[in-house]
């Protein structure tokens, strides 16, 4: 008798743990299987395609991890920014920044008491957007291509083209990723916007994106196409480093070439708002400021444009804190500008 009750107690005891973990499991799979369809449906959305089950699966562990990293940032509330899941959800960070952030910072350095043109400047407005003055194109996308580099030195070109001729012309990355080799620019290896500026002002010019359409891949030149000048340069100008002070006058005159340190995982998934994030100042990654203002909580801001399409951000730009207390800026915005000169 007593090794029926001890018995009834047990399967009394294995029915307990079991009706309590049942749910447990199930509500897991459930939630698996949401986030599965979640995947499957971000996938449709942004064309991606998996052959190999194997890769898949590890592509959905990826996303499913930064999915809950991104909505446990924005239920803390107590940032100025959101992140959001864009098109580069199912990467580690370590896989974006080898695709997408390759300026070679270490390769050069500035002097911080560098004299410049605007030195002399003593007032500038209290905000400036440059695309409202019609001197800067739509964003565009660099793609599997590490070319950020040619993407921000032509940005910048186009800026001071349409202030000197009074006409936006969207300029070739493609000619500067496949031409511009003599020197450290490496294409989709990386490069410099100085050397851009170099390889357009020996160059004479540069041509058209419709002449020489963006491939984000390494071509080889065309020399045909690259002969078919659009707009010039007379030259670059280095913005004195770590001094915010100094980068505000230049962007108040024309769109400036800016290296960031963009390799945080929050860079990765800027939605909105006025990033605050933690970054660092190793410089990989070439952007333009093309503006700067002060947003509704008094928190001041510059303007970046970036080359990740319009997916990425606010519709393909980031707002990111200026005038903060480290002298290089924040992501080091303020340790290699420079801008072109016409």
């Amino acid at each position: 008798m007593g090794f029926t009750n001890q018995f009834q107690c047990l399967c009394l005891a294995l029915i307990f743990v079991l009706g309590a973990w049942v749910p447990q499991a199930m509500s897991r799979t459930l939630q698996d299987a949401s986030m599965y369809e979640r995947y499957e449906q971000w996938m449709a959305r942004y064309g991606r395609v998996h052959n190999d089950i194997t890769d898949k699966e590890k592509r959905f562990q990826i996303f499913k991890e930064n999915v809950a990293r991104i909505e446990s940032f924005n239920k803390a509330n107590d940032k100025l920014y959101k992140l959001g899941v864009n098109e580069f959800a199912d990467l580690t960070n370590e896989e974006f920044k080898a695709s997408r952030n390759r300026f070679k910072g270490h390769m050069c350095s500035q002097n911080e008491l560098l004299s410049y043109k605007y030195e002399n400047v003593t007032a500038v407005p209290p905000t400036m957007d440059w695309r409202k003055k019609g001197a800067v194109t739509p964003i565009k996308d660099q793609g599997q291509c590490g070319c950020c580099w040619a993407f921000s030195a032509v940005a910048a070109m186009e800026g001071i083209t349409q202030l000197t001729t009074g006409k936006l012309v969207s300029l070739s990355e493609q000619e500067v990723v496949d031409c511009d080799v003599k020197g450290v620019d490496e294409g989709c290896n990386g490069g410099l916007m100085d050397d851009a500026f170099k390889f357009i002002q020996q160059n004479k010019g540069l041509t058209t994106e419709a002449n020489y359409p963006y491939k984000g891949v390494d071509g080889t030149c065309n020399a045909k196409k690259e002969a078919n000048h659009a707009a010039n340069i007379n030259g670059f100008e280095d913005v004195p480093s770590n001094n915010e002070k100094a980068l505000l006058k230049a962007v108040a005159h024309q769109p400036v070439s800016v290296a960031i340190d963009a390799g945080e995982g929050d860079f990765q998934f800027y939605s909105s708002g006025v990033f605050t994030g933690t970054c660092g100042t190793d410089l990989d990654h070439g952007v333009t400021a093309v503006g700067y203002g002060v947003d509704a909580d008094g928190t001041k801001y510059w303007l970046v444009k970036n080359s990740w399409g319009t997916g990425w951000g606010e519709e393909g730009y980031i707002r990111m804190q200026r005038d903060i207390d480290a002298k290089e800026g924040l992501c080091g915005i303020a340790m290699q500008a420079s801008y072109p000169t016409a």
